[in-house]
Formats: C-alpha cells, sequence, structure tokens
C-alpha cells in the first residue's frame, strides 16, 4: 500500500520560515518525481515544485528564489524549504509522487500551512 505522509505544517508569521517534509512509503521512490502542490481557500490546486529522480527541480514562478525542494533517497523523503514565506503562500500543502509514462501517481493527505500579516 502506497503511502504520502506529510509534515511540518503550521503557523508562521511574514517574511518566516517553514520546511515541509514527505516520508513516502509502499512505491520504489527512486524511481518517481516527488512534488509539492497546494491549495488555497476557493482556489484550484496547483504545482509549486518538482525533483526528478535523476534530481533536477522545476519551480513555480510563486516559489522561485524562495523555496527549495530536495529528496533523500535513503529515507524516501522529500523536503520543502521554504523561505520569506507571505501570506499568499497559506494553503494545504500536499505532497505527490508520480512516475512518468504510467498512470501511477499518488497523493498524501496535505498538510496546512498559515501565513499571518
Amino acid at each position: 500500500q502506497v503511502h504520502l505522509v506529510e509534515s511540518g505544517g503550521g503557523l508562521v508569521q511574514a517574511g518566516g520560515s517553514l520546511t515541509l517534509s514527505c516520508v513516502v512509503s509502499g512505491i520504489s521512490f527512486s524511481m518517481y518525481t516527488v512534488g509539492w502542490y497546494r491549495q488555497a481557500p476557493g482556489k484550484q490546486r496547483e504545482l509549486v515544485a518538482f525533483i526528478t529522480s535523476g534530481g533536477s527541480n522545476t519551480y513555480a514562478d510563486s516559489a522561485k528564489a524562495r523555496f527549495t525542494i530536495s529528496r533523500d533517497f535513503g529515507k524516501n523523503t522529500v523536503y520543502l524549504q521554504m523561505n520569506s514565506l507571505k501570506p499568499e503562500d497559506t494553503a494545504d500543502y500536499y505532497c505527490n509522487a508520480r512516475r512518468w509514462g504510467t498512470t501511477a501517481n499518488f497523493w498524501g493527505q496535505g498538510t496546512q500551512v498559515t501565513v499571518s500579516s
């Protein structure tokens, strides 16, 4: 059974930092692209960043220069370091694991991030 378990969300003041973690189990972690998406109230889910099995990163424009995605193959974990947080970063953040070229696409339950002004 596949599990993606996020942690690290919370309440932070604008300008602060948070690091989200997602532990992945039940799949061959090294074969998947993993990433983070977010969904603010009343809005669609959007990409924040993803990292391929080869280590290539892609960021949404809103995340560039502030967020850093990384993965630890030994711990089957993907991280999202978020700096200089803004109130507009407030959302539920979801971990995703996808194997391109297949239908394998898995989601975590989400972790809430709230940035106060």
